[in-house]
């Protein structure tokens, strides 16, 4: 299994990141390293509360507000470098390019069909985070241009971290969004992208009865905490979105 011919394309969905064949180890290790240190430079990012992201050990699902890419960079970085892994789930539309086609699996991607309720990629993330890995989603779907953009998200989380057991972690950017300039070709440079990890979030905080309803009730309330999150950056950097 860890020879590399024998690897196949659903291994690397299947199996733990641990098991993965030492190209692809290395690889990602490159990967974290080089796009680690080129989007600390150019947009200094930085975590608040950092140490609810990096002293938690727990497999759990991380959820996000989706303005740019930098927000599948930046918890996969910090978190690998504190040998923590973080499985990204992305839409599979990235799949009609063919470098991407090859690449996201080998950092620790899952695809999901957008629009869709893809029950085999909720299954693969749920089989992450039993063995401990976590899984970042942004339920937005999309990059949302404005705070103010009608939105409608995507509760696929909640039942991925029900059937897992598993919580349920908020976090929040700012900033991100500003670095795609309107009109022009070149993103703005040594920008501050500011992020914020929130508190996890577990089924038996919900209020709700029956399992369906508990599902629903925090996919809503996971997304609140984002946006509440959302806004304490916003308050603390104005200018930020």
């Amino acid at each position: 299994m860890a020879e590399r011919r024998r690897y196949t394309r659903d291994d690397y969905f299947d199996n733990a990141m641990d098991e993965f064949p030492l190209g692809a180890k290395i690889l990602l290790g490159i990967v974290i390293c080089v796009v680690g240190a080129l989007s600390k430079i150019l947009w200094h990012w930085e975590i608040e509360d950092g140490e609810r992201l990096w002293n938690d050990r727990r497999g759990r699902v991380i959820i996000m507000n989706h303005v740019s890419f930098l927000e599948t960079v930046i918890p996969s970085v910090s978190m690998w470098f504190r040998d923590i892994h973080v499985r990204p789930v992305y839409k599979s539309e990235f799949e009609g390019n063919r470098f991407l086609q090859w690449l996201l699996p080998r950092v620790g991607g899952i695809p999901v069909g957008r629009g869709t309720a893809d029950m085999k990629a909720v299954k693969r993330a749920v089989r992450c985070l039993r063995r401990g890995e976590c899984v970042l989603v942004f339920p937005e779907g999309t990059r949302v241009k404005t705070d103010d953009q009608p939105v409608e998200t995507h509760s696929g989380f909640a039942l991925m971290a029900r059937m897992a057991r598993s919580p349920v972690q908020p976090m929040a950017v700012v900033g991100a969004r500003d670095i795609a300039r309107p009109g022009k070709r070149l993103p703005r440079l040594f920008w501050r992208v500011y992020l914020k990890a929130g508190t996890c979030l577990g089924f038996e905080d919900m209020t709700s009865a029956g399992r369906r309803d508990r599902t629903e009730e925090m996919g809503r309330v996971g997304m609140e905490r984002v946006y509440d999150l959302r806004a304490e950056l916003q308050a603390a950097h104005p200018g930020k979105h």
